[in-house]
């Protein structure tokens, strides 16, 4: 249930911070302030909208950059004092060019590895570019899109085999090669995960408003 902006608890200066999230990478994108006009300018627009603490006025993201971010989604923590906002991206969120602010790592366990199919595909950019000796992936590209596809089709069957057989646990393994593989085929037609993204973003869309139909007739 949507709460109302009136519930939301702005602090003394009359401003609540916003965490700015990417809708497909899920990458903390920015961190800002909004008062309620900037708030209430952006539920408008659909555009993310601030308040510059440095200058004092509003400031519209993008409207000198063109960087816009579209707004997907807005939501208020349990305290209602801080919000998140999913945005979809038209450039670099940070005015330094770069994808993220967040740029600067300070500290990163040896242990744990964080892992997201943005972080493979840019891995596999990597070996393209680099073709490093020894690597799997490297010998792929070599080959070329011949070899890339019969390993598809060849994982495509062996998920097959693994889901009749009805074993959870070879099915989840041969699915995780089928999606390295075609996540090398992805590479080497130049798709991005945000063309596939984008994909079956307005196939759920479409689905959605069948789902809408069915139950009003």
């Amino acid at each position: 249930m949507m709460i109302n902006i009136d519930e939301l608890k702005f602090d003394a200066n009359g401003l609540i911070p916003a965490v700015v999230v990417d809708s497909i990478t899920k990458k903390v994108l920015t961190v800002a302030y909004m008062n309620r006009e900037s708030l209430e300018t952006s539920m408008e627009k659909g555009l993310t909208c601030f308040w510059s603490r440095s200058r004092q006025e509003l400031w519209l993201k993008g409207e000198t950059s063109g960087n816009y971010q579209h707004i997907v989604s807005i939501t208020a923590d349990c305290d209602k004092d801080a919000l998140v906002i999913v945005v979809e991206k038209d450039g670099p969120a940070c005015h330094l060019g770069t994808d993220s602010c967040f740029a600067n790592p300070v500290w990163q366990s040896d242990e744990k590895q964080e892992f997201s199919l943005n972080g493979l595909y840019d891995m596999l950019v990597g070996r393209k570019n680099d073709k490093p000796e020894g690597s799997y992936t490297t010998y792929l590209f070599e080959k070329g899109i011949d070899k890339i596809l019969k390993k598809v089709g060849e994982e495509s069957t062996e998920v097959i085999i693994a889901a009749k057989a009805d074993d959870r646990n070879e099915t989840v393994y041969e699915l995780a090669d089928l999606a390295y593989h075609a996540m090398v085929l992805m590479v080497q037609m130049g798709i991005t995960v945000e063309d596939v993204h984008k994909e079956l973003a307005s196939r759920h869309i479409i689905d959605h408003k069948v789902k809408q139909e069915k139950m009003t007739k």
